[in-house]
């Protein structure tokens, strides 16, 4: 896991953390003191939504998209890139016209002054600004990803765009899990072989 990976995977956890803490005081309010801070469900709603854009672009980082690669491998290398570069390409585009749509909502909630229809009746305008924000950065980074992706396959560098770009592997997939586990478990010496780890057999004299 890269730097940037890592803090927007640190974001993202902070986030439905305090969401957490939030929902338990709130049931706890509500079974000893019979009292509501009437706000749970609404932050909920925020941090789903500033989650679920943050979770968008550490998606893409990390090559985790779901893409249907039944007949990928089946292709040659080079009909591979160019489904690879397309994938980012149309990736890009459809992030670009999310983040258009996003801009008119947030700009009618500004010119209204819409605000939530609950009891904290919060500026709809703060919320949806995080929300547009993150997307704004999912379109910034496809587009960049996707520039990069053509401009390999233009230069002929097919090894780098099936490299960089193709839909990780079940191999790929195994290896991080493996990595971050022992990452997670104190070290890489728990990845030595059993018969490393173990002492070999003695003969009998």
């Amino acid at each position: 896991m890269n730097p940037v990976q890592r803090f927007l995977a640190w974001v993202f956890g902070a986030i439905f953390l305090g969401l957490s803490v939030v929902v338990s005081v709130e049931t706890l309010a509500r079974k000893l003191f019979n009292y509501s801070i009437q706000g749970a469900d609404e932050l909920g709603g925020y941090a789903l939504a500033a989650g679920s854009v943050i979770a968008f672009s550490l998606a893409l980082v990390g090559r985790n998209h779901i893409r249907v690669d039944v007949f990928h491998e089946r292709f040659s290398p080079r009909a591979q890139a160019v489904m690879n570069v397309l994938s980012y390409v149309l990736l890009a585009v459809l992030a670009v016209l999310i983040a258009f749509v996003a801009f008119k909502v947030v700009q009618d909630t500004r010119a209204y002054g819409s605000t939530a229809p609950t009891p904290w009746q919060t500026p709809l305008i703060w919320p949806q600004g995080v929300w547009y924000a993150g997307l704004v950065v999912f379109a910034l980074v496809t587009i960049g990803y996707a520039a990069r992706a053509t401009l390999l396959l233009v230069q002929g560098r097919i090894d780098e765009v099936n490299h960089h770009f193709q839909p990780k592997s079940v191999k790929e997939e195994v290896k991080e899990e493996v990595d971050d586990f022992a990452q997670r478990s104190g070290g890489p010496e728990l990845l030595r072989p059993a018969a490393e780890a173990s002492p070999a057999p003695r003969e009998p004299a």
